[in-house]
């Protein structure tokens, strides 16, 4: 460790004031000085921007494209709409939006970690400022008989006073990286806070789509259950009648006890879900408004779904900005460790004074006083400090991997949700088809059963296919609404005015924290 300081003037013991002045002012006017001075000035002009400079990473040509799955009606290459829940039409859905993002315990959480991560910029940008330290101390005590002084008492009050200011030569940009990363982290906790608000919107629109398909879904298994009850009835007539068996009364009541099975487990799904949308929106599950569970009928969307592109995208999820930023600081970090590998210089002075009584403190005469600067190094020893650079460029290694993984991972959720959502409209078109010839072929067949042309075993089989078509037709109605969903989630959608006041927020902190210096 090096370690110098200039010349001091200390008050109230000319052998002190000459030995200390002698001493520490020789270090200048001697060889070793001016040559440990020529060697830091060559070492400042080489190495004053320590670290590398950040340059974004660019993600594949490719990435920035048109999605792959965007050719079937349903799908827009339009702009995505923020509010994307909106395109739902339904205004109770929109005020539970509202409520999600103003009082979520995740947002709430995010919101912390923002204001955290902006304290640790205040803290990184405080190095940036001259540092004062301010001590006062009053002891009584009893010296030894060689340190007292002639004629002076052995038993006395000792007060001492001092002002220390110390400010750091940034020559190396140890401090300048250190706010740079520092910024970087700020970023990366604003875009943390972005992605939670997206999966909050969803999972909160997703949590209300759940209840009012469960909602409908028990609707058509209840409706089921009636329908096969009159079967039943009328196949027990035929039975009293002597026109059917008692193995056909069983097997229609068999079906009919299934179905009617499936009743109570969708009336717990629905309850989940409306328990789960309480918890999204901030509130215990009895404080949920009614109204809230009011809707009956699967969400649905009549207009194609804007998509955009792949480079809209890539600039809109939180999360490939949360890597992109997390990537900065880690860059800047490398500049941090390297300057250690350089002398760390400050500019300092102190002021202070030594007594045996508080009316002689600020006197001419015990007044001391010390300026000029402060170099320390680490030198010719550097282990410690290579070794950090290494491990500070492996991190940075290791972010511009996650990096690289986050547009991916953001590229194949979108095109997996588009492609799942095509495919279920398809798959939705079929099993309406279905449900309209099950229907028409029950109709048919009830009709045949009255006029007694069919057994009671082709009525079964008719009302079993009837009922499985209306449920498969109700159960792809809710999987369409959670692809679409799934969809506006990938797409990362649903966080930018929330986002935007994160970000004034920011900034306002920033004209705050300069306005301090």
């Amino acid at each position: 460790m090096l370690d110098f300081r200039s010349y001091s003037r200390e008050g109230g013991n000319p052998e002190q004031q000459s030995t200390t002045s002698e001493t520490l002012g020789s270090r200048f006017r001697g060889s070793t000085g001016r040559g440990l001075l020529g060697s830091l000035s060559a070492l400042a002009l080489a190495a004053c921007a320590a670290g590398p400079d950040y340059v974004a990473p660019i993600p594949p040509q490719t990435a920035s494209g048109p999605f792959l799955s965007t050719d079937s009606p349903a799908i827009s290459t339009a702009a995505v709409d923020p509010d994307w829940w909106r395109l739902y039409d339904d205004p109770v859905l929109n005020a539970l939006v509202e409520d999600a993002l103003a009082a979520n315990t995740d947002i709430r959480v995010a919101l912390a970690n923002i204001a955290k991560a902006r304290a640790g910029l205040r803290a990184a940008r405080s190095d940036e400022l001259p540092q004062t330290d301010i001590g006062a101390s009053a002891t009584y005590g009893r010296q030894s008989e060689g340190q007292r002084v002639p004629g002076a008492d052995r038993e006395d009050w000792t007060v001492d006073t001092g002002l220390d200011v110390a400010y750091e030569v940034d020559l190396f940009g140890r401090v300048s990286r250190n706010v740079e990363a520092a910024r970087g982290d700020v970023g990366a906790a604003q875009a943390d806070a972005d992605a939670v608000r997206v999966a909050v919107v969803a999972d909160t629109t997703r949590a209300y789509a759940d209840a009012a398909s469960a909602a409908e879904r028990l609707a058509v298994a209840r409706h089921i259950v009636e329908l096969l009850d009159r079967s039943l009835t009328l196949t027990g007539r035929r039975h009293d009648a002597g026109l059917a068996t008692g193995l056909d009364t069983a097997r229609i009541a068999a079906l009919r006890n299934q179905r009617a099975a499936d009743v109570p487990a969708i009336a717990a799904e629905r309850d989940a879900a409306l328990f789960r949308l309480a918890t999204l929106t901030g509130r215990a599950p009895a404080d949920l408004p009614p109204i809230a569970a009011e809707r009956k009928t699967t969400m649905t969307i009549d207009r194609p779904i804007p998509v955009g592109d792949g480079q809209a995208l890539l600039a809109r999820r939180p999360d490939v900005h949360a890597a992109e930023r997390r990537l900065a600081a880690a860059t800047a970090r490398i500049g941090v460790a390297t300057a250690d590998l350089y002398p760390h210089i400050s500019l300092g002075g102190s002021i202070g004074s030594t007594s045996t009584s508080f009316g002689d403190i600020f006197g001419a005469g015990p007044l001391r006083w010390l300026l000029g600067p402060l170099i320390s190094w680490n030198f010719p020893n550097q282990s410690a400090a290579r070794a950090k650079v290494a491990g500070a460029r492996a991190d940075t290694q290791a972010a511009l991997a996650r990096f690289d993984g986050t547009v991916l991972t953001a590229l194949r959720e979108t095109e997996t949700a588009l492609s799942a959502y095509a495919h279920d409209l398809d798959r939705r078109t079929a099993l309406n088809a279905a449900y309209e010839e099950a229907e028409r072929a029950v109709t048919i067949t009830r009709a045949q059963q009255r006029e007694g042309a069919v057994n009671s075993l082709d009525l079964l089989d008719a009302e079993r296919t009837f009922a499985d078509a209306r449920a498969d037709l109700a159960a792809i109605d809710a999987r369409i609404a959670d692809d679409q969903i799934n969809l506006f989630e990938a797409l990362g959608g649903g966080w930018g005015d929330a986002g935007a006041v994160s970000r004034a927020g920011a900034a306002q902190d920033d004209g705050a924290d300069l306005a301090e210096r």
